[in-house]
């Protein structure tokens, strides 16, 4: 009788590796999987406890309100810590200074738009480069539709669009930024980690509004014009660009 074949060694740790590498693969796609549902968990729960936030501080305002209008008062709103700028003429005759400011805040091309934390030295700025651009509050809407619809993140010096939280969270996870939903948060509430976000978010590209800005630009915004503050009206001119 002839004996049994036995394989060769080299082809039994090949099996053996490949067995080992197989199961290796198996638990690191469970693992991914189980990371995945409790990151699922975390972001949904932070999105909750945004919304609550958002709802309750509309409700304290408007208490506040009913409270002043009840006793004859006023109420005074906080100041706005953000606002939104928008370029609305091109390169030409703009002097040095205005021009500097404006490549400082990124906004190199008409129809640019950038978030700016309000100081008392970007109010300044804005008021050298007022000329060139139109700004004011926006609201959690015209944020939160900035970031989904127009959003695009910097990425080694790319622009990459916010397609998957995971870009996100590989480039701001340190500050505790790993979601759409965390990023507006931060950007809305201008929060400790607003110049990261800000700085991580690409200058949005935006539309022409309605009918261009030709024929107002040489006017401000209160006199029919393009340029200048709009306050809480920016919003309007968002959804028309956006």
């Amino acid at each position: 009788m002839t004996g049994t074949v036995q394989a060769p060694e080299t082809l039994i740790k090949q099996r053996k590796n490949a067995l080992r590498n197989a199961e290796a693969k198996a638990a690191q796609v469970a693992t991914t999987k189980k990371e995945k549902a409790v990151k699922r968990k975390v972001i949904f729960k932070r999105a909750e406890q945004y919304v609550k936030e958002y709802r309750d501080k509309e409700k304290a305002v408007v208490e506040h309100k009913r409270n002043a209008k009840r006793i004859g008062d006023f109420f005074i709103p906080a100041q706005a810590k953000l606002t939104f700028v928008i370029r609305t003429k091109g390169v030409n005759n703009i002097p040095p200074k205005p021009r500097k400011i404006l490549q400082l805040m990124r906004l190199l091309q008409i129809n640019n738009g950038v978030f700016v934390r309000l100081t008392k030295a970007t109010k300044q700025m804005l008021q050298i480069i007022n000329p060139y651009v139109t700004f004011g509050e926006p609201n959690l809407k015209s944020v939160r539709e900035l970031i989904y619809k127009r959003g695009y993140g910097k990425v080694n010096g790319q622009r990459i669009p916010l397609s998957d939280n995971a870009i996100i969270e590989q480039n701001l996870g340190k500050f505790g930024i790993i979601c759409i939903e965390d990023l507006v948060h931060e950007i809305f509430t201008v929060g400790p980690n607003f110049k990261q976000a800000n700085v991580f978010l690409w200058p949005f590209k935006l539309s022409s509004p309605n009918g261009g800005w030709t024929g107002k630009k040489s006017r401000h915004f209160i006199d029919s014009g393009s340029f200048g503050e709009r306050e809480e009206k920016i919003n309007n001119l968002i959804r028309q660009m956006n």
